[in-house]
């Protein structure tokens, strides 16, 4: 499942991020970056499902 997220933060990262870990801060942390910019926001939707492991309930 895992890969699945990657591809997805990788086409439209806050979707990897929301996947793993919802409508929080990182979330939206995450849409911040990618308007910013879009190499940031695939950097950190990458880090947060790398880092958090399997999603949680």
């Amino acid at each position: 499942m895992d890969l699945i997220r990657i591809i997805f933060a990788v086409i439209l990262p806050p979707l990897g991020v929301f996947l793993q870990v919802g409508l929080g801060k990182h979330f939206w942390l995450n849409i911040l970056l990618t308007l910013l910019g879009y190499i940031p926001g695939i950097v950190h939707a990458i880090w947060i499902i790398a880092r958090t492991g399997p999603a949680r309930a």
